[in-house]
């Protein structure tokens, strides 16, 4: 019985995967072609085709989101093929996440507070992604070499 439970949850998680990768790919076709289309409206709308302040803001925010969804689809692809989530891809997700945001943002209507909150966002998800990135390369060069792999931290 508990056999049987097991194997349906297996399908079922698999279905959910599968699923979730067939939205990811719509989702970031549908970002890249909006992408695309920004692009093109915003240089046919201005005289010498150079873009001002506010619509370079809006495309490098909507490159930012397809890159995001893109490491998303990344993250939903490891986890197919291994069954795990890769920490440092969710960590470069949210450095992406964060980074778009900071950029669309608009500075002079933020008080002293949240800017240094968003600073310090930086901050922790930069030591977070350097700490997990060096474990893990320090694990894979102890592989290669034959060594004791550090321990989990």
């Amino acid at each position: 019985m508990t056999e049987r439970i097991l194997k349906l949850l297996d399908r079922f998680e698999k279905v959910i995967v599968m699923s979730l990768v067939c939205l990811m790919i719509v989702t970031v076709a549908l970002a890249t072609a909006e992408l695309a289309y920004i692009l093109v409206k915003d240089i046919i709308a201005h005289q010498r085709y150079l873009l001002g302040i506010n619509e370079l803001l809006e495309i490098f925010g909507m490159f930012l989101l397809v890159l995001l969804g893109l490491e998303l689809l990344e993250t939903i692809k490891a986890y197919l093929i291994e069954h795990a989530i890769h920490v440092e891809i969710v960590m470069v997700v949210a450095l992406i996440a964060v980074a778009r945001k900071v950029i669309i943002l608009d500075v002079k209507t933020m008080d002293a507070i949240s800017l240094f909150a968003i600073g310090l966002i930086i901050l922790t998800l930069s030591v977070g992604y350097y700490l997990i990135s060096r474990v893990f390369r320090a694990r894979t060069r102890s592989i290669e070499g034959h060594e004791e792999p550090p321990p989990h931290p």
